[in-house]
């Protein structure tokens, strides 16, 4: 099954508002996409709107997109300030620095030096075999998606909830090859204007397969759940 259709059966399988995003780490020259200066955030939003992007520490705007999406680093001791501040008195989504720093240490490193260029584009668009597709989603949906992909296993990925939106729909699944479920955070829904109900959902590419095999199998994907009588109410 090729990516478009799998684009094609998630969209009609889930009834998705938005497309599923094809997210790539690369270091190989890409020419498809818009090159042109944006936040992450707002590549995610219109990405799923039809749109493709590659993003490079020269087109990056936000600092912490920058970072969370590995292509720049804290190293000074002035450029920590700066950032502890900004969280704390600027964003305020944090109230000390002292919870700034666990929010830092309790989570996946960012993906630091991993690759050039982030290649971002609807799935049905893409070119290369994608590391990751974030779907936008509302919470059944998200609730479907979850339940088909640990449908053979049975085990509950470790989940990373709070912290930059580029970092819990991104780069935590690239770094930790865990399925994520994150609501991101205030700041990149309230500035992009994200529907109030979407649930950002983030599966390593390589999980896939095995998720679109449980597609008619499970009752979340298209088989019909039974009710034993003796389980169904009076």
């Amino acid at each position: 099954m090729d990516f478009k259709e799998q684009s094609k059966l998630f969209k009609q399988t889930f009834g998705l508002k938005y497309e599923p995003l094809a997210i790539s780490f690369t270091n190989d020259e890409v020419t498809s996409g818009k090159y042109e200066k944006t936040s992450i955030c707002r590549a995610l939003k219109l990405a799923a709107k039809g749109e493709s992007f590659l993003i490079d520490e020269n087109v990056s705007t936000c600092p912490g997109g920058s970072k969370y999406c590995g292509f720049t680093e804290v190293t000074s001791h002035d450029q920590k300030r700066r950032l502890q501040k900004f969280l704390t008195k600027g964003e305020k989504l944090t109230g000390s620095i002292v919870s700034f720093e666990r929010m830092q240490k309790l989570t996946t490193e960012p993906p630091t030096g991993l690759a050039d260029r982030i290649v971002m584009t609807p799935l049905d668009k893409a070119e290369i075999r994608p590391d990751m597709i974030l779907f936008q989603c509302n919470p059944e949906q998200a609730c479907r998606l979850i339940s088909l992909d640990t449908y053979w296993d049975g085990v509950s990925p470790k989940q990373q909830l709070i912290g930059a939106l580029c970092n819990t729909a991104i780069s935590y699944t690239i770094m930790s090859g865990n399925t994520n479920v994150s609501v991101g955070d205030w700041t990149a829904r309230n500035h992009q204007k994200f529907d109030t109900d979407i649930t950002f959902v983030s599966i390593p590419y390589e999980r896939i397969n095995n998720l679109i095999e449980a597609i008619p199998l499970c009752s979340a994907g298209e088989a019909a759940a039974i009710i034993p009588e003796e389980f169904q109410p009076d």
